[in-house]
């Protein structure tokens, strides 16, 4: 069942519009002109995940080399600092097994519609 939960204008820029459906605490970002829908725990501890940054980070590189990237791609916990992929869930770099709840989103003139099963 997709879910209407405002206007796309109401996303705050670099950060979630948080909103509960159903009992649940998503949060929804608009990076880059993709819109995403996360799940607002953190598999780690629990931590409200989407009051954290959404930023790049450091990739895996050489040694003594340091390259920075997927800037805007990547939820980072306000608690710990794992970070995420904004567009899979997934930990970053072999972290964790564990990842974030995603939900599918759509944008029908202007409006956000999140798809919760």
């Amino acid at each position: 069942m997709a879910y209407c939960i405002g206007e796309l204008n109401r996303i705050p820029v670099g950060k979630a519009m948080i909103t509960n459906l159903n009992g649940t605490s998503i949060g929804v970002f608009y990076e880059d002109g993709k819109v995403y829908a996360v799940r607002n725990v953190c598999p780690h501890k629990l931590a409200p995940i989407c009051e954290g940054a959404v930023c790049g980070t450091m990739l895996p590189s050489k040694p003594s080399e340091f390259e920075f990237g997927l800037e805007g791609k990547v939820l980072r916990c306000p608690w710990h600092g794992w970070e995420f992929s904004l567009e899979t869930g997934d930990a970053l770099f072999g972290i964790s097994n564990r990842k974030v709840k995603t939900y599918p989103v759509q944008v029908k003139d202007g409006m956000i519609y999140v798809e919760m099963g």
